[in-house]
């Protein structure tokens, strides 16, 4: 489904919305359309990924009152292809633990739910910080986890029912109660428990987890320090430290002149790489696409994959375009073709400034990268 730019919009913002609203060391929620949310992960998506799906541990588990179920409770094991099958949810028995209170915990639907993985998608290259989405289907006067802190921050998006939060921020404790249409933001470090009230409740959690300066700054110096000499420190330094001193100055000025001589802006490019080429490849519909290669032409109508990086790294006369998982190296010419690909949810290969063979052979290697999709296949 193509993402709402509502929902994006509220939890990204621009630049400066987003440092004041996000990463404030504060809780806040806001209301958006309660159908813009369920159409992420509505009560009947829940139910179907429950009971219909053959979905497996770890991707759900269960929580009552403060404690996890042990998957026993509540798995089963099937032979496929002469194989055994392990982890399998059994639909009876979890519906017969949730009736007895126990939450039923979505774990990694960024990675399997395509509504959620659109969003996720979208928001990673957005922030420029990897994130994740679970859910939370709690019985009616239910808790799932007891009181607790998250290491990341957290948007919590309320699908359907209500449910009553204990916060514990540093201004003071708060209860929000959240309704179909509420987006929260927590802090990371806020301590937080949630209990629904009078019927069930469904609520997606979006995970942030923040890259810091600290770390760019250990990635950044990790190969000029991996480059100073090994050695043995000197026996006898335990009873004479100062038999450390010259040595350890000696290695830290050399290691301060290899600092100075870094280059930051290939460090600032290889941080993009880094991250970018962590990301899960996007390639949903690329069988059909790809079908659809030979016929191709001037006229068909192209679309920018939904959550596809496309970033742009110069190397002299070299293009370096990074399209998540994989870089193309292209010559620098084409950055014209290729900006026009980045600035347009849809296009066709006539737009390409580019000779007619060139934007077709362009347009085609575009579709089986993944970053372009096939909206119709006339030529």
């Amino acid at each position: 489904m193509p993402v709402e730019r509502g929902v994006l919009d509220l939890l990204t913002g621009d630049a400066q919305t987003f440092r004041e609203k996000v990463w404030a060391s504060r809780v806040m929620h806001h209301r958006t359309d309660s159908r813009e949310l369920a159409a992420y992960l509505s009560l009947e998506d829940a139910d179907r990924l429950l009971t219909a799906s053959a979905i497996r541990t770890p991707s759900v588990r269960l929580v009552r009152d403060g404690s996890v179920l042990p998957e026993e409770d509540y798995t089963t094991t099937v032979t496929q292809a002469g194989r055994a099958l392990t982890g399998l949810v059994d639909g009876r028995r979890v519906l017969e633990e949730f009736r007895n209170g126990a939450t039923v915990v979505f774990q990694g639907l960024h990675r399997s739910f395509p509504p959620l993985v659109d969003l996720v998608s979208e928001l990673e290259l957005e922030l420029g910080h990897p994130c994740q989405a679970n859910a939370y289907l709690t019985p009616p006067g239910s808790q799932g986890f007891a009181v607790h802190s998250d290491v990341h921050d957290v948007f919590v998006l309320q699908t359907a029912g209500t449910k009553q939060w204990e916060l514990h921020p540093s201004e003071g404790d708060e209860e929000p109660l959240l309704e179909p249409g509420h987006v929260m933001y927590l802090p990371a470090g806020t301590p937080h428990a949630a209990r629904s009230q009078d019927t069930v409740s469904l609520h997606i959690t979006i995970g942030i987890n923040q890259l810091t300066w600290r770390g760019l700054m250990e990635r950044t110096v990790a190969d000029a320090i991996a480059g100073q000499p090994g050695g043995h420190l000197p026996a006898g330094y335990l009873e004479d430290p100062g038999a450390l001193v010259a040595g350890l100055e000696d290695r830290l000025a050399t290691l301060a002149d290899r600092l100075r001589h870094l280059d930051v802006s290939e460090a600032a490019r290889e941080e993009v790489r880094r991250f970018l080429t962590s990301r899960p490849p996007r390639l949903a519909g690329g069988v059909v696409d790809g079908l659809s290669l030979g016929v191709v032409g001037d006229d068909t109508l192209l679309r920018r994959r939904p959550g596809h990086a496309c970033v742009l790294l110069e190397r002299d006369d070299r293009l370096e375009v990074l399209l998540g998982d994989r870089s193309l190296d292209v010559p620098a010419t084409i950055r014209p073709a290729i900006e026009v690909v980045r600035a347009r949810a849809e296009l066709r290969p006539r737009d390409l400034p580019l000779d007619a063979r060139s934007r077709l052979v362009l347009a085609r290697r575009l579709i089986r990268e993944g970053l372009l999709q096939v909206v119709d296949g006339r030529g």
